[in-house]
């Protein structure tokens, strides 16, 4: 597990600084109280670093859900270029954070990752929009996780956002101190699991990748690696998928239980096959068995492991 904090960015408004245009705050206690134990959050508030007053008039996304502008709801001003000219010049100064990801508010004609309103001509809402500073900052850094608060309420989507950011911590500390291709080779190994758990055809394609590794360049074959693990990464790790990697991993300890344990971790991982039983239930037996062998595979698996348990993201059912 990473003992160094993870670097995110968010909104202020959801650490719960006063900037909305109300002069209220949305403060968010898992963001601030349950993550925050891990992380050490860059805030940014678009519109009042932009250099708007709290409170302020309310602006919405207005014509175009594809390239919308940002405007002031009853004195109709025009603040688009203003918050393209600032974002460009706050995303330069957050390439120097190494941020890991980055939490957005929800529906935010500013910072909205996704579903943010925009108003047609005819004055009809669409939900189709992306928040002006949060589609500059997608696009300036392609491969950080991003979510929104309000999606971050889905304990599925939290669980992936927050493997995420842990996966990209430990990719950080690769480059910055083994950017060799055997140390390439060691992260891919502790991360097998965690990868098939998303995708099996990532898994197989980066599978692929590290095994010509010594034929392509190390710095083309980092690239190629990291697109491909950020891209895996974003599907959904469902039960159908961890069940597959849980019966891998029981193919790896069987030899070393008795009937009666081999019985009952089979009975353990169908259950939660059936959903029956939360995801840490096999985890933590299989994290058991592990211990009581010094199974030396598993023990590197960052999968049995991969962000701190009192997080409890593998609690849900």
């Amino acid at each position: 597990m990473i003992e160094e904090k993870i670097k995110l960015g968010i909104s202020s408004c959801l650490l719960g600084e006063k900037v909305r245009y109300d002069g209220g705050h949305k403060l968010d206690h898992f963001l601030k109280d349950t993550l925050g134990k891990y992380v050490n959050w860059v805030k940014v508030c678009p519109e009042v670093e932009m250099g708007l007053p709290v409170p302020r008039e309310a602006m919405r996304l207005v014509d175009d859900p594809d390239n919308p502008k940002l405007m002031t709801i009853k004195t109709k001003i025009d603040y688009t270029e203003n918050m393209l000219s600032w974002a460009k010049k706050r995303l330069t100064e957050l390439e120097n954070e190494s941020l890991c990801g980055f939490v957005f508010k929800s529906r935010s004609p500013s910072s909205g990752m996704k579903g943010v309103k925009v108003y047609l001509s005819s004055g009809i809402p669409v939900n189709k929009g992306v928040g002006i500073f949060a589609k500059s900052f997608i696009r300036k850094f392609p491969f950080i996780p991003v979510e929104d608060d309000g999606r971050l309420h889905d304990p599925i989507l939290r669980e992936n956002f927050i493997e995420r950011i842990f996966v990209y911590k430990r990719w950080q500390n690769l480059v910055k101190n083994d950017a060799s291709t055997e140390g390439l080779v060691t992260f891919h190994t502790d991360h097998k699991f965690l990868i098939l758990s998303h995708s099996h055809k990532h898994y197989t394609q980066l599978g692929k990748l590290i095994a010509n590794a010594g034929n392509i360049d190390r710095i083309e074959i980092q690239k190629q690696y990291f697109t491909t693990l950020m891209e895996s990464l974003q599907l959904i790790a469902t039960v159908k998928k961890n069940t597959n990697v849980l019966q891998r991993i029981y193919g790896y300890l069987k030899k070393y239980l008795t009937t009666d344990e081999r019985q009952e971790l089979n009975e353990i991982i169908s259950n939660y096959h059936k959903q029956l039983f939360p995801l840490i239930v096999p985890i933590t037996m299989i994290n058991h068995y592990v211990k009581k062998h010094d199974e030396p595979y598993l023990k590197r698996q960052v999968y049995l492991n991969p962000h701190p348990l009192e997080l409890m993201l593998r609690n849900h059912v």
